[in-house]
């Protein structure tokens, strides 16, 4: 039996959401980060409040509560998807893939791709690829990927 999708909402991050958002991402990352021989406790978070743009952020908002935050920055050739992090607890329900429906429509209502790098070896890769991205390079910390807009 499949669950009923998760309802959800965006609203617009505020500079006072930068530990919470730092915060979620040492949570999220971690495991990954461990893997790679890359976890620093200090610079995991600090990496996040030096590039934090609150204009370019939304927090993502279930049942009320803070629940994870996406970044979706203009650049020359379209779009950068950065900072997708949620919670653990709303993680594998749906919500991700959701979310990102919501960000490439409005990418590919503006026919612009989007570009977003992923760390090597991440389950969010497959996430990604579902949603229509492609490996653009690789390095050996990050896989850089696009999707080119869809149904223009």
């Amino acid at each position: 039996m499949k669950s009923s999708p998760v309802e959800w909402v965006f609203r617009s991050a505020k500079p006072t959401d930068v530990e919470a958002i730092a915060e979620l991402r040492a949570v999220v990352m971690r495991p990954d980060l461990e893997r790679l021989g890359r976890f620093d406790e200090h610079r995991v978070r600090q990496r996040f409040r030096d590039s934090f743009s609150p204009q370019h952020t939304s927090v993502i908002v279930v049942a009320g509560a803070f629940a994870g935050s996406v970044t979706v920055r203009p650049a020359e050739e379209g779009r950068w998807l950065e900072h997708f992090y949620l919670g653990p607890d709303h993680q594998g329900r749906g919500l991700g893939s959701a979310v990102l429906r919501t960000l490439l429509g409005r990418a590919d209502a503006d026919g612009v791709p989007v570009r977003l790098n992923v760390l090597q070896g991440s389950a969010a890769q497959r996430l990604y690829e579902r949603h229509g991205f492609t490996v653009e390079g690789q390095d050996p910390v990050d896989v850089y990927m696009v999707r080119h807009p869809q149904g223009t």
